[in-house]
């Protein structure tokens, strides 16, 4: 326990001295092992966990990236954002509720979080500027609506996740799908309820006849195809996770290129960009699993377990204590890392008390949630107010206090009925 204490006062040094987080964890990791295994172990260690990045699970990452990137290029999220706008746009607050299903649906083919708000900012704040909606109030939809893209499938979270705790990814991506819909639509009850109090703040746009409407579904077919096709062959088994993200990145190149969206020139900076999000993600999941290495061979996971099983806490009470450390982590570090950091110290004390490791993973990926919405590290919000720097940041937080609310109440119902979150695996028998 006294070594694992002093890991973690060497990585919040090393982290307070500015080095990035990946760098961090991984010197404190291989230099732990160092003192406790001897150098030769801690080198092969290094050199395993490096080698481990290019093993086949992994390569769902950049895949899913990938398709990410070209779904963007091909100007699906335009289209989702009209289809939205057409059956909500006429309602008090309707570009709200129009952002918040077009973040829904760009998430679900998306799954970067970061990338949804980005890609809304340009698509939705220029429409609701139109209409004279508050930037407080329409820079916290857009941010909030972003954190849509972490939680519902396919989920670059969840397939880390999965990974690292050896878990189904088809049946993390099922146990996902319900908490977001019922995020999506707790994000909309608190848009309605923050435009009744104050109707100034989303004035409501013009009525569009039924028959526009339809028109304008229509036009989101290619989005429903791929996420179709996607999920129904990794439900089905049809594809392994691997395969439906191979899958999904070709269907995003093929409509890119069918609508003319997509050149050579464009398509070599989006396998760059692609890259570089990879190679960033593996960085820090390199420098994760060797302090994660580090801290299983102290007696830190055991001592923590017998520590709680000792003051008798029931399992309901250690998970609300668990998921107040994310929310008091979240704070302060980046969702990703937070993830890493603290899963192989959590995760075996969560499955000694018998608790399902699927429900857990869509827990704390509920939480990370929360913290990309929540000051003073809220990364959401930094990536909105870089696109719209004349949107003072003040303005951005209190926009997003509403959600972050509803958010609280969702992760009490998840908490309490965890069949929200496992009645879909369990009915695919995943």
């Amino acid at each position: 326990m006294n070594e694992a204490m002093l890991g973690f006062g060497g990585l919040f040094l090393l982290m307070f001295l500015r080095v990035p987080l990946a760098f961090a964890m991984g010197i404190v990791g291989v230099v732990g092992m160092g003192f406790m295994r001897g150098w030769p172990a801690a080198g092969a260690s290094a050199t395993t966990e490096v080698l481990d990045v290019a093993k086949y699970t992994l390569s769902v990452v950049p895949l899913f990236i990938l398709m990410g990137q070209l779904v963007t290029q091909a100007g699906m999220s335009r289209e989702l954002f009209r289809a939205s706008f057409a059956f909500f746009g006429h309602r008090r607050g309707g570009l709200s509720l129009s952002t918040l299903v077009s973040c829904a649906g760009f998430g679900a083919i998306c799954g970067s979080s970061l990338a949804t708000v980005a890609t809304m900012a340009r698509v939705a704040m220029p429409e609701m500027r139109r209409y004279r909606y508050a930037d407080s109030f329409a820079s916290g939809t857009i941010a909030a609506g972003g954190t849509l893209g972490i939680l519902i499938p396919p989920s670059v979270i969840l397939v880390i996740y999965g990974i690292m705790t050896e878990q189904s990814i088809g049946a993390l991506f099922a146990a996902g799908l319900l908490p977001g819909l019922l995020a999506m639509a707790l994000y909309m009850v608190a848009a309605a309820v923050v435009t009744a109090r104050s109707p100034e703040l989303g004035p409501p746009g013009e009525h569009t006849p039924w028959r526009e409407r339809w028109q304008a579904l229509r036009k989101v077919w290619a989005v429903l195809l791929l996420f179709g096709v996607v999920m129904g062959g990794l439900y089905g088994g049809l594809f392994t996770a691997t395969e439906a993200a191979g899958v999904g990145a070709m269907g995003g190149l093929l409509f890119a290129a069918l609508r003319r969206t997509l050149s050579w020139g464009r398509l070599i900076e989006i396998l760059g960009e692609s890259g570089r999000t990879s190679a960033m993600l593996f960085t820090i999941l390199i420098g994760a699993s060797l302090f994660a290495n580090f801290i299983n061979y102290t007696t830190m996971p055991t001592d923590l377990r017998d520590a709680v099983m000792g003051l008798g806490l029931s399992p309901l009470m250690v998970v609300v204590g668990i998921c107040l450390i994310y929310v008091v982590l979240g704070a302060a570090m980046e969702t990703l890392s937070m993830i890493l950091l603290t899963v192989p110290i959590f995760f075996p004390l969560i499955t000694h008390m018998g608790l399902d490791p699927v429900w857990f993973g869509v827990l704390i990926v509920c939480v990370a949630e929360i913290s990309l919405i929540t000051p003073p590290v809220g990364m959401n919000v930094f990536v909105l107010r870089s696109m719209l720097p004349e949107v003072p940041t003040g303005a951005i937080w209190r926009g997003v206090m509403p959600f972050v609310l509803v958010d609280l109440v969702r992760l009490g119902l998840l908490i309490a009925l965890p069949a929200i979150t496992l009645w879909l695996p369990q009915a695919l028998r995943l």
